[in-house]
C-alpha cells in the first residue's frame, strides 16, 4: 500500500530486459530509451519525489545481479525502496518481462503503472490483468505526474487524461490526452537518472509522430515538432555534463520539417566550431531525401554522418503491400546519392512481407534472397539488418492478418518472439515459416562473415601508403577510412550474427511453431 504518510516518495521506472540475446543486444548496452528518461525528467520536478531509471539491458556500472543474471530487483527494492514503479512497455518482446517484473512489485504492495505505444496501449486488457494498476494512453510527462497526484490522494482518477484502470473488474478509459504541441516547457531530458548504465550512443528527439502511415507501423498522426533551439539545448547539456560524442536522433523522419532541419544543422555545425569538438550523428530518415542536396549538404557539414533508411524490400509488390511511397526501380540511384555525399547508409529491411490477398504475386524464396543480397551490393549499403514481418499489436498489418486468420496463436508463439527475428504467421505460398527465417540468416550471412578480420588487417597496412600518397591528406584519410570502417562492422556483425544463431539454437521455437500450426485453421494461403 502506498504510505501517504512519508515525506519523500519514489518512482522507480524500469525499462525490461530483452528476451534473449539478438541483434539489438550489442547496442542495448550503449544507450537506453529516450521516452522514459523523458517522464522520469519530468517527474524529477515533482515537490516530494525523488526518480531512477532501471535499463535491464544496460547495467554496465556494477548494475545488481541476480543468480540467473538479471535484474535484482529484490536488492533493488531493500537498498532503494520504490512506492510507484512505471514499466516501459514500447517493446513488444519485452512484454514477459514487463509482466514478471510488474507481479514482482505488485507482490511488495508497491503501485505499478506501464505505458508504451507499441504494446501496452493496444493490450489494455491483458495489462491490467498481469498486476499493472494503471496504463498510461499516449505521452507520459503530463499524465504521469497527475497520475502520481491521484495515487498521493491529491486528484481523483477521472480527472487524469489518457489513462485506463480495473474499477470493480471493469475497465474504465479516461478521456484521452491532446498530443503535445508545445515542448520547450518540458524539462531537457536528465540521462544522470538512469543508474548503473553507461551511456555511450544518446538518443535526442525533435519530431514526434509521423505522417508516412505504413501499414506495419502504430506510429501515426500529424507531426510535431520541437524548436531546433530546444534540440540543440539537449545536446549541448550532455556534451558538458556527460561528454557526450555521440547522438542518435530517434525521429523517425529526419527532415520532415525541412527548413528547420536545415537550420538546426547550420546551428549544430556552428555550436561545434564554438567548442572545439567534433560531434558524431546518427539519423533515421526517408529515401527519397536524397533528392534534396541542399539537406543533404547542411547534414553532412553538420557532422552527421550515418543514415538509417528503411529500405524495406526490392520488391515493388511487398512496396505497395506496405504503403510505402517509392518504387523499387528508383532506390538504387537514391542510395548511392547518399553514399556520394559520404554518408555511411544502414539499410533496414523486411523479408517476406505478407502481400494483400487481391494481389496474385509469388515469387520462389532463392529468387527473394537473390533480389535481396543484389540490391544491398549495387546499393552500396555499408550495413544491413533483415528482420522478419512482425504483426504488432495495433497495427493494420495485424488487423489483416487476423482477419485472414494466419497469425499464430501468442498462447504457442508468445510475444517474447516479436522482435523481427521469428516467422510469427503463415507466410504467402510457396514460401515456408522455416524458409524465411532461414532466408534472413542467410542474407545477412553472406554480408557479415569472419573473413572480413583478415581484410580488417590487410586494411591497416595500407593506411600509409594510401593517406599519404595523395596531395590531399583528409582526402585520403577519407577514402582509407570507409573500408576499414565496413570492414570492422562487417566482423563485428559476424560476431552478433554467430551469437545470434547460437540462441536460435537454443530455444523451443521450432516446436513451438509446429504447435501454432495445427491450431490455425488452415495453412494453404
Amino acid at each position: 500500500m502506498f504510505d501517504l504518510s512519508k515525506k519523500r516518495h519514489r518512482l522507480r521506472i524500469v525499462i525490461p530486459a530483452y528476451p534473449a540475446f539478438n541483434i539489438y543486444s550489442h547496442v542495448a548496452k550503449k544507450t537506453t530509451a529516450l521516452g522514459p528518461v523523458c517522464v522520469a525528467s519530468a517527474v524529477n520536478e515533482m515537490e516530494k519525489w525523488d526518480v531512477e531509471i532501471i535499463d535491464e539491458n544496460n547495467l554496465r556500472r556494477y548494475g545488481p545481479r541476480n543468480d540467473s543474471g538479471a535484474a535484482d530487483h529484490e536488492f533493488l527494492q531493500r537498498q532503494r525502496p520504490a512506492d510507484v514503479v512505471g514499466l516501459y512497455g514500447g517493446l513488444t518482446s519485452t512484454a514477459p518481462r514487463l509482466y514478471e517484473i510488474a507481479r514482482f512489485y505488485k507482490n511488495k504492495g508497491v503501485v505499478t503503472i506501464a505505458g508504451g505505444q507499441h504494446f501496452v496501449e493496444n493490450n489494455i486488457a491483458e495489462g491490467l490483468n498481469s498486476s499493472i494498476d494503471y496504463i498510461v494512453i499516449g505521452e507520459g510527462e503530463e499524465t504521469i505526474k497527475e497520475l502520481l497526484e491521484v495515487i498521493e490522494g491529491k486528484r481523483k482518477k477521472k480527472e487524469v487524461k489518457g489513462i485506463a484502470y480495473l474499477s470493480d473488474g471493469q475497465i474504465i478509459c479516461t478521456p484521452e490526452r491532446e498530443p503535445l504541441v508545445d515542448f520547450d516547457k518540458l524539462p531537457v531530458p536528465d540521462f544522470s537518472l538512469v543508474r548503473y548504465a553507461k551511456i555511450e550512443l544518446y538518443p535526442i528527439g525533435r519530431i514526434r509522430g509521423c505522417g508516412m502511415d505504413c501499414e506495419f507501423c502504430t506510429v501515426k498522426g500529424k507531426p510535431r515538432y520541437a524548436s531546433p533551439e530546444r534540440q540543440l539545448e539537449c545536446i549541448s547539456s550532455l556534451v558538458e555534463t556527460k561528454d557526450a560524442r555521440h547522438f542518435f536522433i530517434v525521429d523517425d523522419l529526419f527532415g520532415q520539417q525541412r527548413d528547420e532541419t536545415i537550420r538546426f544543422c547550420n546551428m549544430f555545425k556552428r555550436y561545434q566550431k564554438n567548442i572545439g569538438k567534433r560531434l558524431d550523428v546518427i539519423v533515421q530518415i526517408r529515401l527519397d531525401k536524397a533528392k534534396d542536396l541542399e539537406l543533404l549538404s547542411a547534414m553532412r557539414q553538420a557532422g552527421i554522418n550515418t543514415v538509417a533508411i528503411g529500405f524495406e524490400s526490392p520488391i515493388e509488390e511487398e512496396l505497395k503491400a506496405m504503403k510505402k511511397r517509392v518504387r523499387a526501380q528508383d532506390m538504387i540511384a537514391l542510395a548511392r546519392t547518399y553514399h556520394k555525399f559520404g554518408f555511411l547508409v544502414h539499410g533496414m529491411f523486411i523479408f517476406g512481407y505478407p502481400l494483400k490477398e487481391s494481389m496474385s504475386f509469388k515469387m520462389p524464396i532463392k529468387e527473394r534472397i537473390k533480389r535481396f543480397r543484389n540490391f544491398i551490393k549495387k546499393a552500396k549499403i555499408d550495413t544491413v539488418q533483415v528482420l522478419l514481418p512482425v504483426p504488432l499489436p495495433g497495427t493494420e498489418l495485424r488487423h489483416r492478418l487476423e482477419e485472414q486468420n494466419r497469425i499464430y496463436s501468442t498462447q504457442d508463439v508468445g510475444w517474447e518472439y516479436y522482435d523481427g527475428n521469428f516467422p510469427l504467421f503463415e507466410p504467402d505460398a510457396p514460401m515456408t515459416a522455416i524458409e524465411m527465417q532461414v532466408a534472413i540468416n542467410k542474407i545477412m550471412g553472406k554480408f557479415y562473415q569472419f573473413k572480413y578480420m583478415f581484410l580488417l588487417g590487410m586494411h591497416v597496412f595500407t593506411f600509409p601508403a594510401l593517406v599519404f600518397s595523395l596531395h590531399n591528406i583528409k582526402a585520403g584519410w577519407k577514402k582509407w577510412y570507409r573500408p576499414w570502417r565496413n570492414n570492422l562492422a562487417r566482423f563485428g556483425g559476424w560476431i552478433i550474427m554467430k551469437g545470434w544463431t547460437s540462441e536460435l539454437k537454443k530455444g523451443k521455437f521450432l516446436q513451438k511453431l509446429k504447435t501454432a500450426k495445427k491450431h490455425l485453421k488452415t495453412t494453404h494461403f
